[in-house]
């Protein structure tokens, strides 16, 4: 008569302990390096809101402009990523808004250093989203940049991807200075070139990370341009009711052109002539949408889209802008 074979007690209970106290363990060193990555930023927001906050030139009236702005609509897929290449003198300052996805980093460092971009002064990373900061430590790492803005969202939204990590981890390595990004906050100002953030508002909260993001306002000489990140409805009207200069030239559509944002409110607070969408060919979001595309239609407006014109060139001599269109893509 065969023996039957005697079952090992809480062998599967012992497996399924071991799990837990490993997965107890990493997920205690993760929360450990958040914690030493958030407390770096934390400390250098203090160290650092007081002298960003300066206050906006007085007037309105329109500055002449040495030599001719260029600003990137970059081709990154379904992602955003900006590069203004500013004049300065016989120089160029460059401000990198956003850096796409981890996907496209290598190329989009490697077509930033084939542009002659050398050192950065300020990046903006509009919000904690992958889409959006996914490249920015690769872009950190491989090329000097002096300020990194960002918005401070509420606790319950503090990011714990990451992405987000590495982008605080590579800031801290490579001595950058972070700056917390809100409206009032001036980012360049040199002869007639200025770029601002208008939002979001200060003491705002929301409860979707896309609401915080920062919008930036570009005005060369008397034209202008808005990049909105993924600012949507509730942001936008904030906007507007606090009395932000919101008018622009040229409009960097909220969110890829999702329904939830660039409202008709917004549009004619902004009353752009041209509008810039960033979105990946045959996106599984189906960006833009139907209902954004006819409020732009609406306006009658010039509509620019990554997906089917490529990388998009504006350039501005402070009078006029020439449009460049199919133009490389990144990765």
């Amino acid at each position: 008569m065969a023996k039957r074979r005697r079952k090992k007690k809480g062998g599967l209970f012992g497996t399924v302990l071991v799990l837990v106290i490993a997965a107890g363990a990493f997920l205690w060193q993760q929360e450990d390096y958040r914690q030493m990555a958030l407390s770096w930023l934390d400390d250098t927001f203090h160290e650092t809101t007081k002298d960003s906050s300066q206050s906006l030139s007085d007037g309105n009236a329109v500055q002449n402009v040495e030599g001719e702005a260029k600003i990137w609509y970059l081709d990154v897929g379904q992602a955003d990523s900006m590069l203004l290449q500013l004049p300065n003198g016989n120089e160029w300052e460059y401000v990198l808004i956003d850096a796409g996805t981890g996907q496209t980093e290598e190329a989009l460092v490697s077509w930033l250093q084939e542009q002659g971009v050398t050192d950065i002064t300020a990046v903006i990373a509009t919000h904690p989203h992958e889409d959006h900061i996914g490249g920015m430590d690769a872009v950190l790492e491989a090329i000097p940049v002096e300020s990194l803005y960002m918005p401070e969202v509420k606790e319950s939204l503090t990011p714990t991807t990451r992405c987000y990590e590495q982008m605080l981890d590579a800031a801290e390595a490579q001595q950058v200075q972070a700056v917390k990004g809100q409206s009032g906050v001036t980012v360049y100002e040199e002869d007639g070139v200025k770029l601002e953030l208008v939002g979001p508002e200060p003491q705002k909260e929301y409860d979707d990370l896309n609401e915080y993001s920062l919008v930036a306002k570009l005005t060369v000489g008397g034209k202008s341009f808005l990049f909105t990140g993924d600012s949507s409805e509730q942001a936008e009207a904030d906007m507007i009711e606090a009395g932000e200069d919101l008018k622009a030239d040229v409009l960097k559509i909220g969110h890829h052109g999702s329904s939830t944002a660039t409202t008709k409110a917004f549009l004619q607070a902004v009353n752009p002539q041209v509008a810039v969408i960033s979105c990946g060919k045959d996106n599984s979001y189906g960006h833009p949408h139907e209902e954004t595309m006819q409020r732009l239609q609406e306006k009658a407006m010039t509509i620019y889209r990554t997906d089917e014109d490529g990388t998009i060139l504006a350039t501005c001599d402070g009078t006029s802008i020439e449009w460049q269109t199919g133009l490389p893509s990144i990765g």
